[in-house]
């Protein structure tokens, strides 16, 4: 399993964990070392497959008390952020932009 956490645009926003399986963590973050993704590229990428991860994801919501590490940052509506993160690794997040 891992932990996925879900950050949306909504000013209540509460940065939910999700815990998935590691199929359909492969299935959101498909290529080495990617941490970080969008929803709407996950959808474009997934196509009819993407249904299917996406319901599931919303089925176990982690308490952030116990888990043991994120895995990966999933953003919900942020399309603003996709320039701070051209490589979807959040070790690479690119800072000083203007």
């Amino acid at each position: 399993m891992k932990n996925i956490q879900i950050i949306d645009g909504a000013l209540n926003c509460s940065y939910e964990v999700f815990s998935v399986s590691d199929e359909d963590f492969a299935q959101l973050f498909p290529m080495a070392n990617q941490d970080v993704e969008f929803a709407d590229d996950f959808f474009l990428r997934a196509g009819p497959a993407a249904q299917e991860v996406w319901t599931r994801l919303w089925h176990d919501r982690a308490d952030k008390k116990s888990i043991n590490g994120i895995h990966g940052t999933l953003f919900c509506g942020l399309d603003e952020k996709k320039r701070l993160y051209p490589t979807k690794r959040e070790s690479e997040m690119v800072t000083g932009l203007d």
